[in-house]
């Protein structure tokens, strides 16, 4: 592996991968706790498993490892693997890699009974001296932050299959299948590696009831952005207080003219400020539900299975997508499940960002966790977006 003081391109922030070789290594890491909480309405699984999988919480992190090797496996035997590329996968045994490894790989070891991140990183220092070329892992932010903490200063490219309830940090794939295409043209020699930023929501602040991210350091990651999320990013313009007005009274006459609409709320700042605006108590984090003169905060997905499935009137689902990123549904709001947003409807759907936060923005990433759901989305093609008062535009849904 080729350490970031010997690269030529450091300037760009580009690294060059290095001689390809028929023996390159993968390491792959499962956080099998990662993501349990998402549909429960848990801003994050860390010392929560046990309450999560006591409230029947399944497993999402490695089912989602499980797709993207199946799809990395057909890769490799098809003819696009013109080198005839055989990498080798390095894991533990059980949950935290080998339940999800449908192929051949080489057992470093075995996995706890239970785990934590001390877990992570004793399976990622084993990795480290086993020289792998890549690490792929599924997990959240906080998996994430472990690796890098173990990494240290050892350049080792990281590629995040998204498992987690959040995924800030810049080297997730947007999907299963996305981590799957970018392993594999790193592996057969067709990406450079480049910098990203390793972000996570900041817990103290968040104490506070603001919702803020922060960096926490670098990591490596194939540089592929058709396939790979990118950062998060905040975008704050003091100059949309007035546009941000204009979208709370749009959403208020829609209200007030349906009395019989039923208002989901998703999670972020943006539709928290336009729900104050209209004399709403909305949550930062969580998914809400309001029906004339009633709000339910907080809503897990079942709650909002059972409050939707009564209700015989229109329904809207408000999202703003997530800045940087563009994701509506996948990132922070897995309440949203696939069975939620068939109750609702997906043209029941209305983005709802200000023109600041839609700059730079193409399209809408979604990832529903059900391959069938993500392909009507794509089938549409279109979302609609709010972004102003009365002032609408339809913006089209990524085909990844």
């Amino acid at each position: 592996m080729k350490s970031l003081s010997n690269c030529s391109t450091v300037e760009t922030e580009l690294h060059e991968v290095s001689v390809i070789r028929t023996d390159m290594r993968v390491g792959i890491v499962v956080n099998p706790d990662a993501g349990l909480g998402g549909k429960l309405g848990f801003k994050g699984s860390d010392g929560r498993a046990k309450e999560a999988r006591k409230a029947g919480a399944q497993d999402r992190a490695g089912p989602r490892m499980a797709l993207c090797l199946d799809r990395f496996a057909e890769l490799l035997n098809s003819s696009l693997n013109r080198a005839g590329m055989s990498p080798t996968l390095l894991a533990w045994d059980g949950r935290m890699g080998g339940d999800w490894i449908t192929n051949d790989y080489t057992s470093l070891g075995e996995t706890p009974d239970s785990t934590s991140a001390d877990d992570t990183s004793s399976l990622v220092s084993q990795l480290i001296e086993h020289e792998v070329d890549v690490i792929l892992y599924a997990g959240g932010d906080g998996t994430t932050r472990d690796i890098v903490n173990t990494l240290g200063e050892v350049k080792i490219p990281l590629i995040g299959v998204p498992g987690g309830v959040k995924m800030h940090s810049g080297c997730f794939a947007t999907t299963p299948n996305a981590a799957a295409e970018v392993l594999f043209s790193f592996v057969i020699g067709d990406l450079m590696s480049s910098i990203t930023e390793v972000m996570d929501l900041d817990e103290e602040i968040y104490l506070t009831g603001q919702w803020k991210v922060r960096m926490y350091g670098e990591a490596l990651t194939p540089a592929s952005p058709r396939f790979m999320q990118g950062a998060k990013q905040q975008v704050e313009r003091s100059s949309e207080a007035e546009i941000i007005e204009g979208l709370a009274s749009h959403i208020n006459e829609l209200i007030i003219n349906d009395p019989e609409l039923m208002v989901v709320w998703g999670s972020g700042g943006t539709l928290r400020l336009i729900g104050e605006l209209i004399g709403q108590e909305l949550t930062l984090l969580g998914i809400d539900i309001q029906y004339q003169d009633k709000v339910y905060n907080d809503l897990n997905e079942q709650e909002l299975i059972k409050i939707l499935s009564t209700h015989s009137g229109n329904k809207l689902l408000l999202l703003s997508p997530m800045g940087g990123q563009g994701f509506l549904i996948g990132r922070g709001n897995l309440q949203l499940s696939p069975e939620v947003l068939r109750i609702i409807g997906i043209e029941s759907i209305l983005g709802v960002a200000t023109p600041g936060k839609l700059t730079g923005l193409s399209n809408v990433r979604i990832d529903t966790g059900e391959e069938s759901l993500d392909n009507e989305f794509k089938q549409r093609k279109f979302v609609k977006m709010l972004q102003g008062y009365r002032t609408t535009r339809v913006i089209r849904v990524a085909d990844i």
